[in-house]
């Protein structure tokens, strides 16, 4: 039996003024999330994005088309109600991030994690004043409390939308550090992914490259970068 799929049934996608933001209408009727919340965004810029989303539809409805659209929803269905949820857990990736755990060996491997990410250890020591510590393997490493609670109130003082930001990019590359590096303008997106990346780059240069996780990694890579997309029109007027 064939799976139902939603079809466009509207003519035009338009942004509305709303109280407390913008909205979206497909011929007059609000756009809803999938829990029903009337879809209400901070500016015209990330309206206008959603609102195009809508209109470039054709036929049956994919949402995999619509990242701003899931986005928009995961904020007011997921973020708002669970702020401090969301919160607590991103900022514990400080506690396990990606940049302090270092190979032993080989040294050239060594290298590059020590040229891509004591930097951006030492800029979040500068900007934050949070120092991480870091250790060799996978052995867990305690974090100084001072450097743990100043990331804390720092993602917990972030608005939901910023926090929807948040989440991919540290869900997607394992790094809190990196997140608020793209997020403060620190580090363009793509350089980020990248030193994401340096484990698996090294692996597939010894190895070669497995052609499933080569497509899941530039997946990933996409959503990474429509993150910051997403952010840039929230933080647009």
């Amino acid at each position: 039996m064939s799976e139902w799929k939603a079809k466009r049934f509207w003519t035009e996608a338009q942004v509305v003024e709303a109280q407390d933001g913008y909205a979206v209408e497909l011929d007059g009727r609000p756009v809803r999330s999938p829990l029903r919340t009337h879809v209400v965004m901070p500016t015209f810029a990330l309206a206008q994005g959603v609102a195009d989303e809508w209109q470039a539809q054709e036929g049956t409805i994919d949402p995999l088309s619509m990242p701003l659209t899931r986005a928009v929803n995961a904020a007011l269905d997921k973020v708002i109600p669970q702020h401090a949820e969301v919160a607590g857990h991103l900022a514990e990736y400080g506690s396990s991030d990606l940049l302090c755990y270092r190979a032993a060996g080989p040294g050239e491997l060594v290298e590059r994690q020590l040229a891509g990410w004591d930097p951006l250890l030492d800029w979040l020591d500068q900007t934050y004043g949070a120092r991480l510590a870091v250790t060799q393997g996978v052995i867990p490493v305690a974090q100084p409390a001072n450097a743990s609670q100043v990331l804390r109130t720092h993602v917990a003082d972030m608005s939901a939308w910023d926090l929807t930001a948040l989440s991919e990019l540290v869900t997607l590359s394992g790094s809190l550090v990196l997140a608020l590096a793209v997020m403060d303008g620190h580090l363009p997106a793509p350089a980020a992914w990248d030193l994401s990346r340096i484990d698996e780059s090294w692996q597939i240069e010894q190895w070669g490259a497995d052609e499933e996780a080569a497509e899941l990694a530039a997946s990933k890579r996409a959503s990474f970068l429509q993150a910051v997309t997403y952010l840039a029109l929230v933080r647009q007027p």
